[in-house]
């Protein structure tokens, strides 16, 4: 089998961490977003992935490299000189989809992170005999998104409600795919949308099937949105794989720890914490809610909440940070400093508080 993942543009949504590197290698749950996907679709059998990418394919694919070999997949690039939609580049893709065997191919949004059914979703696409399979998932509010109307029974798709001012159906697209090659024989190699332009024709035919999403989801595209996916994502881990997780006296609820990072005594750690590789969290740190990326030092007695601390970054002792603060690469703040949403570019020092949200560059 081989997969497309919508890898995208230039990630603006989640500056200033992509100010460092392109959006599918910034760390969500101490490794990069795209390997959570690479990995779940080689579980299933997936030996070739193409990414389709606008931005950057040289830093990608020499960070991808030493990951091809460690799972055993081949990992290549579509370079759109143009933005296209999230159909177009299929059309663009399409030498490297197609082959002899006729087996369908999966197509995932790069910035939807979930538990992944994909060996689910290959023996729904089975059953059905139609020719594309899309996952959907239950929120709150569709009207954000665009509701997808389907036949409950079956899964076949009736039509799709494009951001619906009234309450029509609770369901929306997942951005995982398993579409028949047939597919890419709808699609023109130019600015195409795949959920107003192909997928409307396919369910016309009455060929398009909906499968409901089993377990968490979430859009992270940008930071708010990451530290939510965090939470549901170590909720997932404690329920799958509970050993991953960390456990001790100074752990409360769910937290992951790179086996590299060091936490001194009489810390309070979680819940719903990332700490990654190679990070010091020095004695009485109070971290919440939090990301804290590789090499981060963490000074004594400071506290971070609802905030992403970005790589080779220093938090000061007795420092607050809070209420979505993000710090770019390399970025030192100072002791008994107070951030109240900063946004702060790569390689700053911060010497005075924040008292309210603001970028600074």
């Amino acid at each position: 089998m081989k997969a497309l993942i919508l890898v995208g543009g230039f990630g603006t949504r989640l500056r200033p961490l992509t100010l460092s590197v392109p959006k599918p290698l910034v760390d969500f749950a101490n490794k990069p977003m795209i390997l959570h996907q690479i990995e779940a679709l080689k579980a299933v059998g997936v030996s070739e992935v193409v990414l389709a990418i606008n931005y950057q394919p040289e830093i990608m694919l020499n960070f991808l490299k030493d990951f091809e070999g460690k799972l055993g997949i081949k990992i290549s690039c579509s370079q759109e000189t143009e933005p296209l939609g999230t159909a177009g580049p299929l059309a663009l893709a399409r030498d490297k989809l197609l082959d002899d065997s006729g087996v369908p191919f999966f197509v995932l949004n790069g910035d939807v992170i979930s538990d992944y059914p994909l060996k689910e979703m290959i023996e729904f696409h089975k059953t059905h005999g139609g020719e594309a399979s899309i996952m959907v998932t239950e929120v709150d509010e569709p009207s954000k998104y665009g509701a997808v109307i389907m036949e409950e029974s079956t899964g076949r798709v009736e039509k799709f409600v494009e951001k619906p001012k009234l309450f029509v159906r609770n369901k929306i697209n997942a951005g995982i795919f398993l579409l028949n090659i047939s597919v890419l024989d709808r699609i023109q190699l130019r600015p195409t949308s795949i959920e107003k332009e192909v997928f409307p024709k396919i369910a016309a035919e009455n060929r398009l099937y909906a499968m409901v999403l089993p377990g968490f989801w979430m859009d992270i595209g940008q930071p708010r949105d990451c530290i939510t996916g965090l939470k549901l994502h170590l909720e997932s881990t404690r329920k799958k794989s509970s050993e991953k997780l960390a456990t001790g006296p100074h752990i409360v609820g769910n937290v992951l720890v790179h086996k590299t990072a060091k936490i001194g005594g009489g810390c309070r750690i979680g819940p719903d914490v990332a700490i990654g590789p190679g990070c010091v969290v020095e004695s009485g740190v109070r971290l919440s809610c939090c990301t804290v990326m590789r090499g981060v030092r963490i000074k004594k007695h400071a506290c971070i909440s609802s905030s992403i601390i970005g790589w080779h970054s220093t938090v000061g002792q007795r420092a607050r940070v809070e209420n979505m603060t993000i710090l770019g690469e390399d970025v030192h703040v100072g002791d008994e400093i107070y951030s109240n949403g900063g946004i702060v570019l790569p390689h700053k020092e911060i010497k005075s508080s924040i008292w309210k949200p603001e970028i600074v560059m």
